[in-house]
This record gives C-alpha cells, structure tokens and sequence, in this order.
C-alpha cells in the first residue's frame, strides 16, 4: 500500500473520544462482525452539528465516503477508549492526520493497527476543506491536495506495527509471541 487518496474529512482542536465514539455506544463489542459495523456507523457522531453539518457517516450508512481524516491539535484527547481508532478504522477511515494527537489515542492506533495516525508540519485543517480530494504516499510521507505537497511527520518504529495488523499481529510475526 503506498498510497491512500479520496475525499478528506477535516475537524479542528480538541476533538475528543466522546465526540469519536460517544459513551453510549462502547457497549459494542468491535470482535463481532455485525457489532464492530454499528460501531463504524456511529464513528464521530459526537461532533456538534452547528460546526460539523456534514456528517462524517451519513445517517443508516455504516461506513464513510472518506478514508482519509484531517485533524488540528490534541485529536483523540478525553478517555482512553481502544473504541475510538476502532470506529473510525470501521467507518472506512485509514488515515488521520492531525497537528497532534492526544498520547493514549495514538499508542491505541498503532496497537490496534486499524489506521495510520500521522502528524502533520502545517496546519492543514486551516488548508483543506472537507470533502477535497486529497492524495497520501506513505512511502515517501507526504500529502498532496489541490497541487500542493505538505510533509507529514515519519512513523518510524510504529509504521511496521500498524502494516502488521496492531500489535499482537506485529509479535506474532516477528517472533516475539508464538503463533497459535
């Protein structure tokens, strides 16, 4: 996979857990098929529709048209809920790029391995509108939208663990846990 590209998504500062998955809905367990696609159809119903009025998955769908999430500072802030990247992993989402990340929303990105949470160099949430084909290459860690190129922040060691499916699948594969 060295690229990802579609419609983006773009929120601002602060969106946190509650507003990625609110609480009424972590009854939801994400190892059962039917449940873990419920989960993806309520990904960021938490957002305020006076400032969000598209929604990010629209009503009876359960998953969104956009693979790719845009963010400002602290995304992923509030409780330390695995449910979170899970859902948005659930709604089609791949990819979130944001200016920073709260600490437990990311670590639980890279260990469930559901999508790629990069940090960007420029505020992009400022530059892109929702709804903008945007283009990521992974390979080379940069995104490309309306003929610009902004750098996004390398993964490093985290990278091989989201490719490997999180971080039990990561173990496993490299040997550090048997295979069952």
């Amino acid at each position: 996979m060295a690229t990802i590209s579609g419609p983006a998504y773009v929120v601002g500062d602060n969106i946190d857990t509650d507003q990625i998955i609110p609480a009424q809905y972590l009854m939801l367990v994400p190892t059962v098929l039917e449940e873990l696609r419920k989960l993806g159809s309520y990904a960021l119903s938490g957002l305020p529709d006076d400032l969000y009025p598209e929604r990010f998955v629209e009503p009876g769908e359960e998953t969104a048209r956009y693979p790719i999430l845009i963010a400002g500072r602290n995304f992923g802030c509030g409780s330390s809920r695995e449910h979170a990247p899970i859902a948005l992993g659930a709604a089609g989402c791949r990819i979130v790029i944001a200016e920073s990340y709260a600490r437990i929303f990311f670590r639980n990105s890279v260990s469930t391995g559901v999508l790629f949470p990069y940090e960007c160099v420029d505020r992009l949430c400022d530059r892109i509108r929702t709804g903008e084909q945007v283009e990521v290459n992974l390979e080379e860690e940069f995104l490309s939208a309306g003929g610009v190129r902004y750098r996004l922040k390398p993964l490093g060691e985290a990278r091989p663990v989201i490719e490997a499916g999180g971080i039990f699948q990561y173990a496993r594969k490299t040997g550090m846990v048997p295979l069952a």
